[in-house]
């Protein structure tokens, strides 16, 4: 068996021509591989010596040191497609990863804007002054877009291609073609209606898409990402607002207010609860920072 840095070269050069891998792959796969073999120092002699127990040790000190876990599966993503090449391809009979459990992924809990914060966004566009070159609607535009999204939680895909049509006065529920083309009902707050109603108004928007660019043509996501960021540099708010968090505040304020979780499920128009259910643990999550900043025997 050829020594350790042919065999690393052979992989890497398998993944180049035969995977096309790329060159960020390359380095990651190449750096994981590197970083093994000077955590072992001494006890490294060859990929062929090396065991299950090995690994395990590597494993733990990487844990021992609070590597993240994302960094530790993504080294032990690039060791055990590397072993799955020697097996494969080098002859090695016996893959000693194949005995090695790595640490499940940290579930991220989903960003949310307190209520505070999603008032202080809502009030932004009507609160600043129009630049010379834009539309006099433009802010009631800007406003009903936002109060959409939180209103109702949908995608960005989804409130980009909605229509006149489907939004008049008298309208409190939207239909609402979602991932896989599934339809569902989403309810209409208040103050989202009115702002509709406002900005369709001012804009003299009657027929065909809703939200409007200056050249009456239908507003892209790109177009709504760029106004969500100029908001946000005018703002308090200490952190990136995508739409996408506009739609997980949605979740979690109705989840902390005792919305039922299949409720919200149907509303966000997740196939599966399990998609759901991450927001619950936001709710808890808020819950005992209130509990431990408020009950005098919390800390």
């Amino acid at each position: 068996m050829p020594a350790a840095e042919l065999l690393e070269d052979a992989f890497l050069e398998f993944l180049s021509t035969e995977k096309n891998a790329s060159p960020h792959t390359l380095n990651n796969y190449e750096r994981s591989l590197r970083f093994f073999r000077e955590a072992m120092g001494d006890k490294f002699t060859n990929w062929t010596d090396m065991g299950a127990d090995h690994f395990r040790r590597y494993l733990f000190d990487l844990m021992k040191a609070e590597t993240a876990r994302s960094t530790i599966r993504l080294r032990f993503a690039a060791l055990r497609s590397f072993y799955k090449y020697l097996t494969h391809r080098q002859g090695l009979p016996k893959n000693p990863l194949a005995e090695v459990q790595l640490p499940k992924a940290e579930k991220k809990l989903p960003v949310t804007l307190s209520l505070k914060q999603i008032e202080h966004l809502l009030a932004l566009p009507l609160q600043l002054p129009v630049a010379k070159q834009a539309p006099d609607w433009l802010p009631f535009r800007d406003t009903a877009i936002l109060e959409l999204f939180y209103s109702t939680g949908l995608r960005l895909s989804e409130l980009t291609s909605l229509n006149a049509e489907q939004v008049d006065s008298t309208t409190t529920t939207l239909r609402v073609m979602g991932k896989g083309s599934k339809e569902r009902l989403v309810p209409v707050g208040s103050y989202a209606s009115k702002a509709i109603q406002k900005y369709r108004f001012e804009a003299q928007v009657h027929e065909g898409p809703l939200f409007i660019s200056k050249l009456r043509k239908r507003l892209s996501p790109r177009a709504i990402d760029q106004l969500l960021k100029k908001y946000l540099a005018q703002s308090e708010i200490p952190f990136a607002v995508t739409p996408h968090k506009l739609r997980h505040s949605f979740a979690t304020h109705l989840l902390d207010s005792g919305a039922d979780l299949r409720a919200v499920q149907s509303l966000l128009g997740h196939a599966s609860l399990s998609t759901t259910q991450i927001y619950t643990a936001v709710t808890k999550t808020r819950l005992q920072e209130a509990y431990r900043n408020a009950h005098p025997r919390a800390k």
